[in-house]
């Protein structure tokens, strides 16, 4: 099973203000480095990389965040191509998404990722074949 790990959750994981959304991710992500399941791509490193160092109450040193980035790339992470803009701008218009995580399920889907695990979505909504799953429900 491969799972793609949307912003958000990589975000909770090391927004240490974040609670039991930051317990619930954390333990995620070891999860997914343990297992080596963990998929990611270039726009949620990206905003990832934003949001820990302008978005959240504690903002991580930039240069941390960088070292978090690089660890990251050990993950899979898919690069965003152009045919993945063209393809997300029909899933878009077809799941009535905002064109954001749209392009996450384009990614998912080209990672063959299983599940994409984040709270944007509508959890246990299918698209195509990538369940969607929020890990904060229950």
């Amino acid at each position: 099973m491969s799972a793609f790990v949307d912003t958000n959750v990589l975000v909770y994981a090391h927004d240490l203000d974040a609670g039991r959304k930051h317990d619930v991710a954390a333990a995620l992500l070891r999860d997914l480095w343990e297992s080596r399941d963990g998929v990611l791509s270039t726009q949620v490193l990206q905003e990832f990389y934003v949001s820990v160092t302008r978005k959240i109450a504690k903002p991580v040193a930039r240069n941390d965040a960088r070292d978090l980035v690089q660890a990251y790339t050990a993950w899979r992470v898919i690069t965003i191509e152009s045919d993945d803009i063209l393809l997300a701008s029909d899933f878009e218009e077809r799941y009535r998404l905002s064109f954001w995580d749209a392009l996450i399920i384009t990614s998912a889907l080209r990672a063959n990722a299983d599940t994409v695990l984040t709270e944007d979505l509508q959890a246990g909504q299918r698209i195509r074949s990538i369940q969607i799953t929020n890990p904060f429900i229950g």
